[in-house]
Protein backbone atom coordinates (compact mmCIF):
# COMPACT_ATOMS: atom_id res chain seq x y z
CA UNK A 1 0.00 0.00 0.00
CA UNK A 2 1.66 3.22 -1.10
CA UNK A 3 0.10 5.45 1.51
CA UNK A 4 2.30 8.47 0.97
CA UNK A 5 1.32 8.76 -2.65
CA UNK A 6 -2.33 8.38 -1.71
CA UNK A 7 -2.17 11.14 0.90
CA UNK A 8 -0.51 13.55 -1.47
CA UNK A 9 -3.17 12.97 -4.06
CA UNK A 10 -5.91 13.46 -1.53
CA UNK A 11 -4.51 16.81 -0.48
CA UNK A 12 -4.39 18.11 -4.02
CA UNK A 13 -8.08 18.99 -3.87
CA UNK A 14 -9.96 21.49 -1.75
CA UNK A 15 -9.76 20.91 2.00
CA UNK A 16 -11.44 19.78 4.13
CA UNK A 17 -12.92 16.72 2.45
CA UNK A 18 -16.18 15.44 3.96
CA UNK A 19 -16.09 11.77 5.00
CA UNK A 20 -18.65 9.55 3.31
CA UNK A 21 -20.08 6.07 3.49
CA UNK A 22 -19.06 4.69 6.93
CA UNK A 23 -19.57 5.17 10.61
CA UNK A 24 -16.82 7.74 10.81
CA UNK A 25 -18.87 10.15 8.69
CA UNK A 26 -21.07 11.10 11.64
CA UNK A 27 -20.06 14.38 13.23
CA UNK A 28 -19.91 12.86 16.67
CA UNK A 29 -17.36 10.35 15.46
CA UNK A 30 -14.89 12.85 14.01
CA UNK A 31 -11.37 12.98 15.46
CA UNK A 32 -10.25 16.07 17.36
CA UNK A 33 -7.12 17.40 19.03
CA UNK A 34 -6.45 19.20 22.28
CA UNK A 35 -5.43 21.93 22.53
CA UNK A 36 -7.59 22.78 19.55
CA UNK A 37 -5.79 24.30 16.55
CA UNK A 38 -2.86 25.67 18.53
CA UNK A 39 -0.90 28.56 17.02
CA UNK A 40 2.82 27.75 17.02
CA UNK A 41 5.86 29.87 16.20
CA UNK A 42 9.19 28.44 14.94
CA UNK A 43 12.00 28.41 17.50
CA UNK A 44 15.73 29.02 17.11
CA UNK A 45 16.09 25.65 15.37
CA UNK A 46 13.47 26.77 12.82
CA UNK A 47 11.12 24.09 14.10
CA UNK A 48 7.76 23.86 15.82
CA UNK A 49 6.95 21.34 18.50
CA UNK A 50 3.63 19.49 18.33
CA UNK A 51 2.58 18.41 21.81
CA UNK A 52 -1.09 17.49 21.77
CA UNK A 53 -3.62 14.75 22.31
CA UNK A 54 -5.54 13.13 19.47
CA UNK A 55 -9.05 12.19 20.57
CA UNK A 56 -10.43 9.17 18.71
CA UNK A 57 -14.12 8.68 19.60
CA UNK A 58 -15.72 5.28 19.75
CA UNK A 59 -16.90 3.99 16.41
CA UNK A 60 -14.62 6.42 14.61
CA UNK A 61 -13.72 3.44 12.46
CA UNK A 62 -14.94 -0.13 12.17
CA UNK A 63 -13.65 -3.25 13.88
CA UNK A 64 -12.39 -4.45 10.50
CA UNK A 65 -10.30 -1.40 9.61
CA UNK A 66 -7.13 0.50 10.28
CA UNK A 67 -7.25 4.21 11.12
CA UNK A 68 -4.33 6.21 9.67
CA UNK A 69 -3.65 9.79 10.72
CA UNK A 70 -0.81 11.48 8.82
CA UNK A 71 0.05 15.05 9.95
CA UNK A 72 1.41 17.11 7.09
CA UNK A 73 3.03 20.55 6.99
CA UNK A 74 1.16 22.54 4.35
CA UNK A 75 1.63 25.93 2.75
CA UNK A 76 -1.60 26.78 1.03
CA UNK A 77 -2.34 23.68 -1.04
CA UNK A 78 1.32 22.66 -1.22
CA UNK A 79 2.72 19.80 0.80
CA UNK A 80 5.98 20.81 2.51
CA UNK A 81 6.68 17.82 4.74
CA UNK A 82 5.02 14.69 6.08
CA UNK A 83 5.21 13.80 9.78
CA UNK A 84 5.20 10.54 11.68
CA UNK A 85 1.84 8.81 11.13
CA UNK A 86 -0.48 7.64 13.88
CA UNK A 87 -1.78 4.14 12.99
CA UNK A 88 -4.53 2.31 14.93
CA UNK A 89 -5.44 -1.28 14.11
CA UNK A 90 -8.87 -2.64 15.14
CA UNK A 91 -8.86 -6.28 16.38
CA UNK A 92 -10.35 -7.96 13.30
CA UNK A 93 -8.08 -5.94 10.96
CA UNK A 94 -5.03 -6.94 13.01
CA UNK A 95 -5.90 -10.64 12.72
CA UNK A 96 -6.52 -10.41 8.99
CA UNK A 97 -3.24 -8.57 8.51
CA UNK A 98 -1.35 -11.22 10.45
CA UNK A 99 -2.84 -13.99 8.26
CA UNK A 100 -1.68 -12.14 5.14
CA UNK A 101 1.80 -11.91 6.56
CA UNK A 102 1.83 -15.59 7.45
CA UNK A 103 0.26 -16.92 4.24
CA UNK A 104 1.37 -14.44 1.59
CA UNK A 105 4.55 -12.99 3.05
CA UNK A 106 2.88 -9.54 2.98
CA UNK A 107 5.06 -6.60 4.10
CA UNK A 108 3.26 -3.92 6.03
CA UNK A 109 4.97 -0.56 5.52
CA UNK A 110 3.16 0.92 8.52
CA UNK A 111 3.82 -1.90 11.00
CA UNK A 112 6.38 0.10 12.98
CA UNK A 113 3.75 2.76 13.70
CA UNK A 114 0.73 0.52 14.32
CA UNK A 115 -0.79 0.06 17.74
CA UNK A 116 -3.90 -1.94 18.81
CA UNK A 117 -7.16 -0.06 19.11
CA UNK A 118 -10.60 -0.87 20.49
CA UNK A 119 -13.41 0.72 18.56
CA UNK A 120 -15.86 0.41 21.38
CA UNK A 121 -14.41 3.18 23.49
CA UNK A 122 -12.96 6.68 23.11
CA UNK A 123 -9.16 6.86 23.04
CA UNK A 124 -6.93 9.84 23.83
CA UNK A 125 -3.53 9.34 22.29
CA UNK A 126 -0.55 11.69 22.95
CA UNK A 127 1.19 12.90 19.82
CA UNK A 128 4.54 14.63 19.96
CA UNK A 129 6.56 15.61 16.95
CA UNK A 130 9.16 18.24 16.00
CA UNK A 131 8.50 19.69 12.56
CA UNK A 132 11.18 21.60 10.64
CA UNK A 133 9.80 24.81 9.14
CA UNK A 134 11.48 26.48 6.12
CA UNK A 135 12.89 29.90 6.95
CA UNK A 136 10.59 31.76 4.57
CA UNK A 137 7.36 29.94 5.43
CA UNK A 138 4.73 32.38 6.68
CA UNK A 139 1.41 30.64 6.00
CA UNK A 140 2.05 27.19 7.37
CA UNK A 141 -0.52 24.81 8.76
CA UNK A 142 -0.26 21.28 10.06
CA UNK A 143 -3.19 19.27 8.77
CA UNK A 144 -3.67 15.60 9.43
CA UNK A 145 -5.05 13.41 6.68
CA UNK A 146 -7.36 10.82 8.25
CA UNK A 147 -8.10 7.68 6.28
CA UNK A 148 -9.32 4.14 6.97
CA UNK A 149 -8.28 0.97 5.31
CA UNK A 150 -9.82 -2.48 5.32
CA UNK A 151 -13.56 -1.90 5.78
CA UNK A 152 -14.25 -3.57 2.47
CA UNK A 153 -16.72 -0.89 1.43
CA UNK A 154 -14.89 2.45 1.17
CA UNK A 155 -11.75 4.42 1.93
CA UNK A 156 -13.01 7.11 4.28
CA UNK A 157 -11.19 10.46 4.21
CA UNK A 158 -11.13 13.49 6.49
CA UNK A 159 -8.76 16.29 7.46
CA UNK A 160 -7.92 17.41 10.96
CA UNK A 161 -6.42 20.81 11.78
CA UNK A 162 -3.66 20.13 14.30
CA UNK A 163 -1.88 23.51 14.44
CA UNK A 164 -1.41 26.80 12.65
CA UNK A 165 2.07 28.29 12.23
CA UNK A 166 2.45 31.99 12.90
CA UNK A 167 5.69 33.50 11.70
CA UNK A 168 5.50 37.31 12.00
CA UNK A 169 9.27 37.78 11.81
CA UNK A 170 9.23 36.85 8.12
CA UNK A 171 7.68 40.28 7.63
CA UNK A 172 11.11 41.72 8.43
CA UNK A 173 13.58 41.87 5.57
CA UNK A 174 16.96 42.44 7.29
CA UNK A 175 18.70 43.78 4.19
CA UNK A 176 16.07 46.50 3.84
CA UNK A 177 15.67 47.16 7.58
CA UNK A 178 19.34 47.38 8.63
CA UNK A 179 20.41 50.66 10.18
CA UNK A 180 23.59 51.48 8.27
CA UNK A 181 23.95 55.23 8.16
CA UNK A 182 26.86 57.42 7.34
CA UNK A 183 28.56 59.35 10.09
CA UNK A 184 27.93 63.09 10.24
CA UNK A 185 30.83 64.49 12.28
CA UNK A 186 30.72 67.82 14.03
CA UNK A 187 32.72 70.41 12.12
CA UNK A 188 35.49 72.06 14.12
CA UNK A 189 37.89 74.69 12.76
CA UNK A 190 41.41 73.47 13.50
CA UNK A 191 44.81 75.02 12.66
CA UNK A 192 46.14 73.35 9.53
CA UNK A 193 49.81 72.94 10.41
CA UNK A 194 51.38 70.64 7.86
CA UNK A 195 54.74 68.89 7.83
CA UNK A 196 56.65 67.35 4.97
CA UNK A 197 60.07 65.80 4.67
CA UNK A 198 62.47 64.51 2.07
CA UNK A 199 66.09 63.77 1.37
CA UNK A 200 68.66 64.55 -1.29
CA UNK A 201 71.37 61.97 -1.98
CA UNK A 202 74.41 63.99 -3.01
CA UNK A 203 78.01 63.30 -3.93
CA UNK A 204 80.83 65.50 -2.71
CA UNK A 205 84.52 65.74 -3.44
CA UNK A 206 86.66 64.24 -0.65
CA UNK A 207 86.75 66.51 2.42
CA UNK A 208 84.59 69.11 0.63
CA UNK A 209 81.21 70.64 1.55
CA UNK A 210 80.62 72.26 -1.82
CA UNK A 211 77.59 71.01 -3.77
CA UNK A 212 78.76 70.60 -7.37
CA UNK A 213 75.95 70.23 -9.89
CA UNK A 214 78.19 68.34 -12.30
CA UNK A 215 78.69 65.43 -9.92
CA UNK A 216 76.49 62.31 -10.21
CA UNK A 217 72.78 63.17 -9.77
CA UNK A 218 73.26 66.26 -7.62
CA UNK A 219 71.38 68.62 -9.92
CA UNK A 220 68.21 66.48 -9.99
CA UNK A 221 68.35 65.78 -6.25
CA UNK A 222 68.64 69.46 -5.33
CA UNK A 223 66.02 70.31 -7.98
CA UNK A 224 63.47 68.12 -6.17
CA UNK A 225 64.16 69.93 -2.90
CA UNK A 226 63.85 73.28 -4.68
CA UNK A 227 60.52 72.35 -6.35
CA UNK A 228 58.94 71.30 -3.06
CA UNK A 229 59.99 74.51 -1.37
CA UNK A 230 58.82 76.67 -4.28
CA UNK A 231 55.36 75.08 -4.10
CA UNK A 232 54.96 76.21 -0.50
CA UNK A 233 56.51 79.65 -0.94
CA UNK A 234 54.38 80.34 -4.04
CA UNK A 235 51.13 79.06 -2.55
CA UNK A 236 48.87 81.97 -1.56
CA UNK A 237 47.06 79.67 0.90
CA UNK A 238 50.26 78.58 2.68
CA UNK A 239 52.56 80.24 5.20
CA UNK A 240 56.02 78.70 5.59
CA UNK A 241 56.85 78.17 9.27
CA UNK A 242 60.20 76.38 9.37
CA UNK A 243 62.78 74.60 7.23
CA UNK A 244 65.35 72.33 8.86
CA UNK A 245 68.23 70.95 6.78
CA UNK A 246 70.32 68.16 8.29
CA UNK A 247 73.59 66.92 6.79
CA UNK A 248 74.52 63.29 7.31
CA UNK A 249 78.13 62.46 8.15
CA UNK A 250 80.02 59.44 6.86
CA UNK A 251 80.47 56.46 9.13
CA UNK A 252 84.15 55.94 8.34
CA UNK A 253 86.85 58.38 9.25
CA UNK A 254 87.04 60.78 12.18
CA UNK A 255 83.69 61.51 13.80
CA UNK A 256 84.64 65.16 14.43
CA UNK A 257 85.76 65.74 10.85
CA UNK A 258 82.74 64.02 9.37
CA UNK A 259 80.40 66.02 11.59
CA UNK A 260 81.94 69.33 10.46
CA UNK A 261 81.69 68.25 6.82
CA UNK A 262 78.02 67.22 7.25
CA UNK A 263 77.13 70.56 8.87
CA UNK A 264 78.92 72.41 6.08
CA UNK A 265 77.06 70.43 3.43
CA UNK A 266 73.72 71.32 5.04
CA UNK A 267 74.80 74.95 5.04
CA UNK A 268 75.72 74.68 1.34
CA UNK A 269 72.25 73.33 0.58
CA UNK A 270 70.68 76.23 2.46
CA UNK A 271 72.68 78.84 0.57
CA UNK A 272 71.90 77.21 -2.75
CA UNK A 273 68.17 77.33 -1.95
CA UNK A 274 68.43 81.01 -0.97
CA UNK A 275 70.01 81.70 -4.32
CA UNK A 276 67.25 79.93 -6.24
CA UNK A 277 64.09 80.86 -4.31
CA UNK A 278 62.85 84.40 -3.83
CA UNK A 279 62.70 84.54 -0.02
CA UNK A 280 62.15 87.50 2.23
CA UNK A 281 64.51 88.19 5.12
CA UNK A 282 61.83 86.90 7.48
CA UNK A 283 61.54 83.65 5.54
CA UNK A 284 65.31 83.19 5.45
CA UNK A 285 65.44 83.39 9.24
CA UNK A 286 63.19 80.32 9.62
CA UNK A 287 65.87 78.10 8.01
CA UNK A 288 68.15 76.08 10.27
CA UNK A 289 70.98 73.63 9.60
CA UNK A 290 72.53 70.78 11.54
CA UNK A 291 74.23 67.44 11.24
CA UNK A 292 74.09 63.95 12.65
CA UNK A 293 76.09 60.79 12.11
CA UNK A 294 74.79 58.25 9.65
CA UNK A 295 75.91 55.38 11.90
CA UNK A 296 76.85 51.79 11.09
CA UNK A 297 73.27 50.53 10.88
CA UNK A 298 72.89 51.15 7.10
CA UNK A 299 76.12 49.19 6.50
CA UNK A 300 74.86 46.30 8.64
CA UNK A 301 71.50 46.29 6.83
CA UNK A 302 73.19 46.17 3.42
CA UNK A 303 75.45 43.29 4.49
CA UNK A 304 72.52 41.34 5.93
CA UNK A 305 70.42 41.86 2.80
CA UNK A 306 73.40 40.69 0.73
CA UNK A 307 73.79 37.56 2.88
CA UNK A 308 77.39 38.42 3.77
CA UNK A 309 78.83 35.70 6.07
CA UNK A 310 80.44 38.26 8.42
CA UNK A 311 77.32 40.36 8.97
CA UNK A 312 76.78 38.68 12.37
CA UNK A 313 80.22 39.84 13.55
CA UNK A 314 79.43 43.42 12.49
CA UNK A 315 76.10 43.18 14.26
CA UNK A 316 77.76 42.16 17.51
CA UNK A 317 80.18 45.11 17.34
CA UNK A 318 77.43 47.62 16.54
CA UNK A 319 75.28 46.31 19.38
CA UNK A 320 78.15 46.32 21.91
CA UNK A 321 79.17 49.94 21.20
CA UNK A 322 75.77 51.38 20.35
CA UNK A 323 75.95 53.97 23.13
CA UNK A 324 79.20 55.53 21.88
CA UNK A 325 80.13 57.50 18.80
CA UNK A 326 80.89 55.85 15.48
CA UNK A 327 84.67 56.02 15.95
CA UNK A 328 84.61 53.40 18.70
CA UNK A 329 82.68 50.85 16.62
CA UNK A 330 84.84 51.67 13.59
CA UNK A 331 88.01 50.79 15.55
CA UNK A 332 86.79 47.21 16.00
CA UNK A 333 85.09 46.83 12.62
CA UNK A 334 88.38 47.74 10.90
CA UNK A 335 89.94 44.69 12.58
CA UNK A 336 87.41 42.30 11.05
CA UNK A 337 88.43 40.22 8.01
CA UNK A 338 85.54 41.72 6.10
CA UNK A 339 86.77 45.33 6.37
CA UNK A 340 87.98 45.46 2.78
CA UNK A 341 84.60 44.15 1.60
CA UNK A 342 82.88 46.82 3.63
CA UNK A 343 84.99 49.61 2.09
CA UNK A 344 84.42 48.34 -1.44
CA UNK A 345 80.76 47.31 -1.30
CA UNK A 346 78.90 48.81 1.62
CA UNK A 347 80.18 52.32 2.40
CA UNK A 348 77.81 54.71 0.64
CA UNK A 349 79.25 56.67 -2.24
CA UNK A 350 76.85 59.53 -1.61
CA UNK A 351 75.75 61.47 1.43
CA UNK A 352 72.23 62.27 2.50
CA UNK A 353 70.94 65.72 3.21
CA UNK A 354 67.57 65.47 4.97
CA UNK A 355 65.10 68.31 5.11
CA UNK A 356 61.92 68.88 7.08
CA UNK A 357 59.61 71.83 6.55
CA UNK A 358 56.41 72.92 8.21
CA UNK A 359 53.76 75.30 6.94
CA UNK A 360 50.27 76.47 7.82
CA UNK A 361 47.44 76.36 5.32
CA UNK A 362 44.59 78.83 5.41
CA UNK A 363 41.53 77.52 7.25
CA UNK A 364 38.13 77.63 5.54
CA UNK A 365 35.40 78.61 7.94
CA UNK A 366 32.22 79.21 5.92
CA UNK A 367 30.22 76.72 3.87
CA UNK A 368 30.26 78.96 0.83
CA UNK A 369 34.04 79.32 0.98
CA UNK A 370 34.52 75.57 1.33
CA UNK A 371 32.25 74.75 -1.60
CA UNK A 372 34.01 77.28 -3.80
CA UNK A 373 37.56 76.25 -2.84
CA UNK A 374 36.78 72.53 -3.13
CA UNK A 375 36.36 72.94 -6.89
CA UNK A 376 39.93 74.19 -7.35
CA UNK A 377 42.03 73.30 -4.28
CA UNK A 378 40.91 70.11 -2.54
CA UNK A 379 44.56 69.57 -1.62
CA UNK A 380 44.40 72.65 0.65
CA UNK A 381 41.68 71.11 2.86
CA UNK A 382 42.17 69.17 6.06
CA UNK A 383 40.05 66.12 6.79
CA UNK A 384 37.50 68.05 8.89
CA UNK A 385 36.91 70.55 6.10
CA UNK A 386 36.48 67.87 3.44
CA UNK A 387 34.03 65.99 5.65
CA UNK A 388 32.08 69.21 6.02
CA UNK A 389 31.98 69.52 2.22
CA UNK A 390 30.55 65.99 2.04
CA UNK A 391 27.64 67.02 4.26
CA UNK A 392 26.94 70.02 2.03
CA UNK A 393 26.61 67.90 -1.11
CA UNK A 394 23.03 66.87 -1.86
CA UNK A 395 23.14 63.70 -3.95
CA UNK A 396 24.68 60.36 -3.12
CA UNK A 397 26.84 60.58 -6.24
CA UNK A 398 28.28 63.93 -5.13
CA UNK A 399 28.92 62.62 -1.62
CA UNK A 400 30.61 59.53 -3.02
CA UNK A 401 32.98 61.77 -5.00
CA UNK A 402 33.94 63.76 -1.88
CA UNK A 403 34.53 60.60 0.17
CA UNK A 404 36.84 59.27 -2.54
CA UNK A 405 38.71 62.59 -2.49
CA UNK A 406 39.07 62.39 1.29
CA UNK A 407 40.51 58.88 1.08
CA UNK A 408 42.94 60.07 -1.59
CA UNK A 409 44.40 62.69 0.74
CA UNK A 410 43.65 60.95 4.05
CA UNK A 411 43.71 57.18 3.38
CA UNK A 412 43.02 56.29 7.03
CA UNK A 413 39.89 58.42 7.39
CA UNK A 414 37.46 56.12 9.24
CA UNK A 415 34.49 58.40 8.61
CA UNK A 416 35.09 58.65 4.86
CA UNK A 417 35.71 54.89 4.55
CA UNK A 418 32.57 54.04 6.48
CA UNK A 419 30.36 56.48 4.59
CA UNK A 420 31.68 55.48 1.18
CA UNK A 421 31.12 51.80 2.05
CA UNK A 422 27.53 52.58 3.08
CA UNK A 423 26.85 54.24 -0.28
CA UNK A 424 28.46 51.37 -2.18
CA UNK A 425 26.38 48.83 -0.25
CA UNK A 426 23.27 50.81 -1.07
CA UNK A 427 24.24 50.62 -4.74
CA UNK A 428 24.78 46.86 -4.52
CA UNK A 429 28.57 47.10 -4.86
CA UNK A 430 29.48 44.87 -1.92
CA UNK A 431 32.94 43.97 -3.29
CA UNK A 432 33.92 47.64 -3.60
CA UNK A 433 32.50 48.33 -0.14
CA UNK A 434 34.64 45.57 1.33
CA UNK A 435 37.76 46.88 -0.40
CA UNK A 436 37.15 50.35 1.04
CA UNK A 437 36.68 49.01 4.58
CA UNK A 438 39.79 46.86 4.35
CA UNK A 439 41.90 49.83 3.25
CA UNK A 440 41.68 51.29 6.78
CA UNK A 441 43.92 49.79 9.46
CA UNK A 442 41.57 50.17 12.43
CA UNK A 443 37.77 49.99 12.59
CA UNK A 444 35.50 52.39 14.42
CA UNK A 445 32.25 51.03 15.95
CA UNK A 446 30.37 52.43 12.96
CA UNK A 447 32.70 50.60 10.58
CA UNK A 448 32.16 47.33 12.47
CA UNK A 449 28.43 47.84 12.02
CA UNK A 450 28.87 48.49 8.30
CA UNK A 451 31.10 45.44 8.00
CA UNK A 452 28.36 43.36 9.64
CA UNK A 453 25.88 44.74 7.09
CA UNK A 454 28.25 43.60 4.35
CA UNK A 455 28.03 40.05 5.70
CA UNK A 456 24.23 40.27 5.72
CA UNK A 457 24.22 41.36 2.08
CA UNK A 458 26.27 38.24 1.37
CA UNK A 459 23.80 36.06 3.29
CA UNK A 460 26.33 35.31 6.02
CA UNK A 461 24.19 36.21 9.02
CA UNK A 462 26.21 34.18 11.52
CA UNK A 463 29.39 36.20 10.90
CA UNK A 464 27.37 39.39 11.07
CA UNK A 465 25.88 38.34 14.40
CA UNK A 466 29.31 37.49 15.78
CA UNK A 467 30.61 40.93 14.83
CA UNK A 468 27.57 42.80 16.13
CA UNK A 469 27.64 41.03 19.49
CA UNK A 470 31.00 42.68 20.16
CA UNK A 471 29.60 46.10 19.25
CA UNK A 472 26.20 46.36 20.98
CA UNK A 473 27.05 49.69 22.65
CA UNK A 474 26.44 51.34 19.28
CA UNK A 475 22.64 51.79 18.97
CA UNK A 476 22.57 50.89 15.27
CA UNK A 477 24.56 47.71 15.92
CA UNK A 478 22.22 46.74 18.75
CA UNK A 479 19.20 47.24 16.51
CA UNK A 480 20.73 45.28 13.64
CA UNK A 481 21.66 42.45 15.98
CA UNK A 482 18.03 42.33 17.13
CA UNK A 483 16.86 41.96 13.52
CA UNK A 484 19.26 39.11 12.87
CA UNK A 485 18.46 37.36 16.15
CA UNK A 486 14.79 37.56 15.17
CA UNK A 487 15.61 36.11 11.76
CA UNK A 488 17.33 33.22 13.55
CA UNK A 489 14.18 32.80 15.72
CA UNK A 490 16.01 33.70 18.91
CA UNK A 491 12.99 35.80 19.65
CA UNK A 492 13.40 36.49 23.38
CA UNK A 493 16.92 37.78 22.77
CA UNK A 494 15.69 39.87 19.82
CA UNK A 495 13.00 41.44 21.99
CA UNK A 496 15.53 42.24 24.73
CA UNK A 497 17.77 43.98 22.21
CA UNK A 498 14.79 45.85 20.74
CA UNK A 499 13.98 47.38 24.12
CA UNK A 500 13.60 51.12 23.63
CA UNK A 501 12.97 51.05 19.90
CA UNK A 502 9.54 52.11 18.66
CA UNK A 503 9.19 51.21 15.02
CA UNK A 504 7.29 48.69 12.89
CA UNK A 505 10.04 46.08 13.15
CA UNK A 506 10.07 46.26 16.96
CA UNK A 507 6.28 45.79 16.89
CA UNK A 508 6.75 42.69 14.71
CA UNK A 509 9.25 41.28 17.20
CA UNK A 510 6.81 42.04 20.03
CA UNK A 511 4.10 40.06 18.22
CA UNK A 512 6.55 37.22 17.73
CA UNK A 513 6.95 36.85 21.51
CA UNK A 514 3.21 37.35 22.11
CA UNK A 515 3.68 40.79 23.65
CA UNK A 516 0.58 42.00 21.90
CA UNK A 517 -0.08 44.98 24.18
CA UNK A 518 3.47 46.27 23.66
CA UNK A 519 3.04 45.85 19.91
CA UNK A 520 -0.22 47.82 20.04
CA UNK A 521 1.44 50.57 22.08
CA UNK A 522 4.30 50.84 19.58
CA UNK A 523 1.93 51.11 16.63
CA UNK A 524 -0.20 53.70 18.45
CA UNK A 525 2.88 55.88 18.46
CA UNK A 526 3.28 55.45 14.70
CA UNK A 527 -0.05 56.87 13.59
CA UNK A 528 1.59 58.77 10.73
CA UNK A 529 2.93 55.55 9.24
CA UNK A 530 0.19 54.31 6.92
CA UNK A 531 2.44 52.06 4.84
CA UNK A 532 1.17 48.66 3.76
CA UNK A 533 3.53 46.91 6.19
CA UNK A 534 2.43 49.04 9.15
CA UNK A 535 -1.20 48.38 8.20
CA UNK A 536 -0.55 44.64 8.07
CA UNK A 537 0.98 44.73 11.56
CA UNK A 538 -2.08 46.64 12.81
CA UNK A 539 -4.27 43.94 11.24
CA UNK A 540 -2.34 41.28 13.17
CA UNK A 541 -2.79 43.19 16.40
CA UNK A 542 -6.52 43.67 15.74
CA UNK A 543 -6.89 39.97 14.90
CA UNK A 544 -5.33 38.94 18.19
CA UNK A 545 -7.63 41.27 20.11
CA UNK A 546 -10.62 40.12 18.01
CA UNK A 547 -11.39 43.69 16.90
CA UNK A 548 -13.11 42.87 13.62
CA UNK A 549 -13.66 46.40 12.36
CA UNK A 550 -10.08 47.50 13.06
CA UNK A 551 -8.90 44.26 11.47
CA UNK A 552 -10.71 44.88 8.18
CA UNK A 553 -9.78 48.58 8.11
CA UNK A 554 -6.09 47.76 8.47
CA UNK A 555 -6.14 44.73 6.19
CA UNK A 556 -7.73 46.74 3.37
CA UNK A 557 -4.78 49.16 3.44
CA UNK A 558 -2.27 46.33 3.72
CA UNK A 559 -3.70 44.57 0.66
CA UNK A 560 -2.44 47.40 -1.54
CA UNK A 561 0.83 45.46 -1.39
CA UNK A 562 0.52 42.36 -3.58
CA UNK A 563 2.91 40.28 -1.47
CA UNK A 564 1.06 41.09 1.74
CA UNK A 565 -2.30 40.39 0.09
CA UNK A 566 -1.10 36.92 -0.86
CA UNK A 567 0.37 36.33 2.58
CA UNK A 568 -2.89 37.26 4.27
CA UNK A 569 -4.64 34.28 2.68
CA UNK A 570 -2.73 31.87 4.89
CA UNK A 571 -1.98 34.03 7.95
CA UNK A 572 -2.69 31.97 11.08
CA UNK A 573 -4.06 34.94 13.02
CA UNK A 574 -6.55 35.64 10.25
CA UNK A 575 -8.18 32.16 10.32
CA UNK A 576 -11.38 33.31 12.13
CA UNK A 577 -12.31 35.54 9.17
CA UNK A 578 -11.21 33.35 6.28
CA UNK A 579 -14.68 32.07 5.46
CA UNK A 580 -16.25 35.53 5.42
CA UNK A 581 -17.08 37.06 2.07
CA UNK A 582 -15.62 40.41 3.10
CA UNK A 583 -12.27 38.75 3.76
CA UNK A 584 -12.34 36.83 0.49
CA UNK A 585 -13.20 39.98 -1.45
CA UNK A 586 -10.21 41.81 0.00
CA UNK A 587 -7.94 38.96 -1.05
CA UNK A 588 -9.29 38.61 -4.57
CA UNK A 589 -6.70 39.18 -7.26
CA UNK A 590 -6.90 42.70 -8.55
CA UNK A 591 -6.64 43.77 -12.18
CA UNK A 592 -3.40 45.43 -13.15
CA UNK A 593 -3.41 49.18 -13.19
CA UNK A 594 -5.11 50.43 -16.35
CA UNK A 595 -6.69 47.03 -17.04
CA UNK A 596 -10.21 45.76 -16.58
CA UNK A 597 -11.48 43.14 -14.20
CA UNK A 598 -12.60 39.98 -15.88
Amino acid sequence: MNTKKTYNLLLAGVLPVVMLGCAASHEGHRLSVAPEAAVLMPDSTHSVRLDLTVRVPEKAFSRRSRLIVVPQLMSGDSLIAECTPLVLDAPVYARKLQRRKDLEGYTDSLSSYARPAYTGKTMEIPYRETVAVPDSLNDGRILAVVTTDGCGICSAIDTLVMADISNPVTLIEPKAALKVDWIVPEFVVRPKIMQARGEARLQFAINSSEIRMDLANNKAEMGQMLDKLKQIVGDTLATLNSVSIMGMSSVDGSYALNNRLANGRAESARKWLFANVNLSQTQQHIFSVGSRPEGWEPVLQAMTADGHPDSLQVKEVVKKYSGQNDDVAEKYIRRLPCWNDIKKKYLAGDRKVEYVYTYTLKSFTTDAEMLAMYQTRPDAFNEDELLRVSTLKETREEKEGVYRTILHYFPQSKTAANNLAVILLGNGNSEQAEAVLESVDEYSPEMLNTRAALYVYRNDSERAIELLRSNVELPQARYNLALLEAQQRRLDEAWRLMDGYRDVNSAIVALSVNRNEEAASIMDGLKDDDSALASYVRALIAARSRDTEAFYTSLEKACSDENLRRRAAGEADFRPWQNESRFRQLLEERPEEGGEAL
